[in-house]
């Protein structure tokens, strides 16, 4: 029997019954707690690496694998779980991907050596892989379209308080209980967040049926080899064989999934996606955005913690003005997208973001107390507040709501990707300028990254201009 590769059509769709609407507080509280969930733990992860060092006798090549099994399962099968979610259904995969998440994490905790560590990392980079992605999809579908905005502007929050609370109750849990709590932790959040999506997410599907495992090979092996490539690249050279190899296997993969994807309608990403602008602006300020602040992030961490002597729960404490700024600047935003548009609020949280990296760097270099730190730490997290909600809303305006999963998860993938390249980056001018991680070895070094990181921010504001001025 032939099947065609055709979307359901129109008049089946509409003569479907639409499930009952759950309230809209609790569709955002269902799918934000898996987010939460995945977000807090990798960011409690970085507080505990010292510790679990000690304790398992963990090599510095395995400490950071510890972080890097996590962040290539995820980048890579973010795309793939999409697409059997528009398949098999959305909150399936999604209950599916809390369940493998909480059972890696208890694999984690019971880890009695770094191999099994990594291994379990992995996995509950698999598990995230579906929820990250699918949790804004199932969330843009759940609430009505004049409410979206706002509710992904809550749902942003939600992802801000898990950036913020990460590194102070990994300090607090690691100083207090032990390592193997962080993991802990998640089993009672699951417990919650399974039943509660049950009974508040309705299940969705896609149109598309067809599964593209050429298109999966392809996309996926070129993102996995790309990260693969930067996060070695510093500690093995950019020029060794283990990262030139995987680097150029990766941008020729790319275009060879061009190739395969063209005219192609069942693509795992469809190239059509990228006609549309506001599609197309929110991924270049989300690559940009995020190589810049994010690798600024991981240096000013360590920057608290080696120069100016504070705990891992201190220096979490007092990157708070930051970090917990979103959670309170993000649904206002959201609720402020229709009335001001996308492009004033991205330009001003942009443009206030690159003037803090900026400021960081003058002060790291002047040797500045924390006191100083204070003003651009707020210009920071309330920039980051006004960036995350309509750059999230703004890659789904306008699509039809099959194509949500997809272009979620491309978005979430081009974010980790740049997350990872940042870091990489910053890093290198770090190292490039003489940097050492101890509390001198900050001076000339700190600053060019910082400025690096300004410069990469400055072009997602530029990039910002090109977002519409009003939802239209």
């Amino acid at each position: 029997m032939t099947t065609l590769d055709v979307p359901r059509s129109a008049d089946a769709v509409a003569a479907a019954p639409r499930p009952r609407r759950a309230p809209v507080w609790l569709a955002v509280l269902a799918a934000s707690l898996p987010m939460f969930m995945a977000t807090l733990d990798n960011l409690v992860m970085t507080s505990a690496l010292p510790v679990i060092q000690a304790d398992l006798g963990s090599t510095v090549g395995q400490l950071s694998w510890f972080m890097n099994a996590y962040t290539l399962t995820f980048a890579t099968f973010m795309l793939p779980a999409a697409t059997l979610g528009d398949r098999l259904g959305r909150r399936r995969m999604m209950l599916v991907g809390i369940t493998v998440f909480t059972l890696a994490s208890i694999a984690s905790a019971l880890s009695t050596s770094s191999e099994a560590l990594i291994a379990a990392r992995a996995f509950q980079g698999l598990g995230a892989a579906a929820i990250m992605p699918l949790s804004l999809t199932l969330l843009a579908a759940s609430v009505p379209p004049t409410m979206r905005a706002l509710a992904i502007g809550i749902w942003g929050g939600v992802s801000g308080l898990g950036v913020a609370l990460g590194p102070v109750i990994g300090g607090a849990v690691v100083e207090g209980v032990s390592w193997q709590a962080i993991f802990w932790l998640n089993v009672p959040v699951a417990v919650v967040a399974l039943p509660l999506v049950l009974v508040a997410i309705p299940e969705s599907r896609g149109a598309w049926q067809r599964l593209d495992p050429v298109g999966v090979l392809l996309l996926g092996g070129a993102v996995f080899l790309g990260i693969w490539g930067i996060v070695k690249g510093n500690d093995e050279g950019w020029t060794a064989p283990v990262v030139l190899g995987p680097l150029v296997l990766a941008m020729l993969l790319l275009p060879a999934y061009v190739l395969w994807a063209r005219g192609r309608s069942y693509a795992v990403l469809p190239l059509r996606l990228f006609a549309a602008r506001k599609f197309r602006v929110a991924n270049i300020v989300y690559l940009t955005f995020t190589l810049g602040i994010f690798g600024a992030v991981f240096l000013l961490a360590q920057y608290l913690q080696v120069v100016q002597g504070y705990t891992p729960l201190e220096a979490g404490v007092r990157t708070l003005p930051w970090t917990a700024a979103p959670m309170v600047v993000a649904p206002i935003a959201g609720a402020l997208v229709g009335r001001l548009g996308y492009r004033a609020l991205l330009f001003t949280g942009l443009a206030l973001q690159t003037a803090a990296l900026v400021w960081f760097a003058v002060i790291t270099e002047n040797g500045s107390d924390y006191a100083s730190f204070v003003v651009p730490l707020l210009m920071a997290g309330v920039g980051m507040g006004l960036t995350f909600a309509p750059a999230a809303t703004m890659v789904l305006d306008g699509l039809p709501d099959d194509d949500f999963a997809i272009a979620s998860s491309a978005n979430s993938t081009i974010r980790e990707f740049g997350v990872a390249l940042g870091i990489a980056v910053l890093v290198a001018v770090f190292l490039g300028n003489g940097g050492e991680l101890t509390p001198t070895g900050y001076d000339g070094a700190v600053g060019p990254a910082l400025l690096t990181g300004a410069g990469a921010v400055f072009v997602a504001a530029v990039a910002s201009l090109f977002a519409p001025g009003r939802r239209a």
